[in-house]
């Protein structure tokens, strides 16, 4: 067995700049909060960990050990099949919160792999469990949090069970487009860091029909792609092609 890289020596003052002042704050952590409350969040963070592109965070079947806070890049979460098959479960960005499937059953239901080099931000789930009764706050955003994630899930379902291919595709543009808008960047022109093999994964679709609708999309206007780089050229058109608010 491969010797472990020692883990970093923690300087809890430049962590207390990371999340008292992270851009990400107010997507990761509970608003309101008063200073000394802070300060205990501050403490409960007590090691950031890189993840390489193509590197695990986590395995199915893993103990749960932690949540983990994306400060930087993007992940995916998968699940294998024996015969050697991978699911897409969902995508990751900075300022989601990861780990949480693992909160009922005490293991991780999926792998989650880094699309690219990665920074997380890694929380104890036995101190955030103390610290959540001392804050409740803190204990109200977890709840928010599995929420969303609970409503995003129900989303996907609905997209694979009552939309056809464009239609997944333009839903698929318009929530990244959405989250990159919620975290500061262009909500018109940003980078795929997933395959088109992995878009169509995610949503029931061959890679084939994946290509055909960039192309349609591209024809129509609608957007412009050069590789993995996208430009949301008519973000109304795509809206519109999922019809009025179900």
């Amino acid at each position: 067995m491969k010797n472990l890289p020692a883990p970093a020596v923690v300087d809890f003052g430049r962590l207390r700049v990371a999340c008292s002042s992270c851009s990400l704050r107010e997507l990761c952590l509970p608003a309101g909060l008063e200073a000394r409350e802070m300060e205990k969040i501050d403490r409960l963070v007590n090691q950031r960990r890189r993840v390489r592109k193509g590197e695990h965070l986590y395995r199915a079947g893993a103990p749960l050990a932690a949540l983990y806070a994306i400060r930087s890049g993007f992940m995916k979460s998968c699940v294998l099949y024996e015969d050697g098959r991978e699911q897409v479960a969902g995508f990751h960005m900075m300022g989601d919160l990861l780990g949480m499937d693992a909160i009922g059953g005490g293991r991780h239901m999926s792998d989650t792999v880094a699309l690219e080099d990665c920074e997380v931000c890694e929380i104890p789930f036995p101190v955030l469990q103390r610290l959540s009764r001392e804050v409740p706050s803190l204990q109200h955003q977890l709840h928010r949090v599995m929420s969303r994630e609970i409503v995003r899930d129900y989303g996907v379902m609905l997209l694979l069970g009552s939309m056809k291919a464009e239609e997944r595709l333009a839903a698929f543009l318009l929530n990244l487009s959405q989250r990159f808008s919620a975290r500061g960047y262009s909500p018109t022109e940003f980078n795929l860091r997933m395959t088109r093999q992995e878009i169509g994964s995610y949503l029931g679709l061959k890679l084939e029909t994946v290509s055909r609708s960039f192309s349609a999309f591209q024809e129509q206007k609608l957007i412009k792609v050069r590789q993995r780089h996208v430009c949301i050229l008519d973000l109304a058109g795509l809206r519109a092609m999922l019809g009025p608010p179900r």
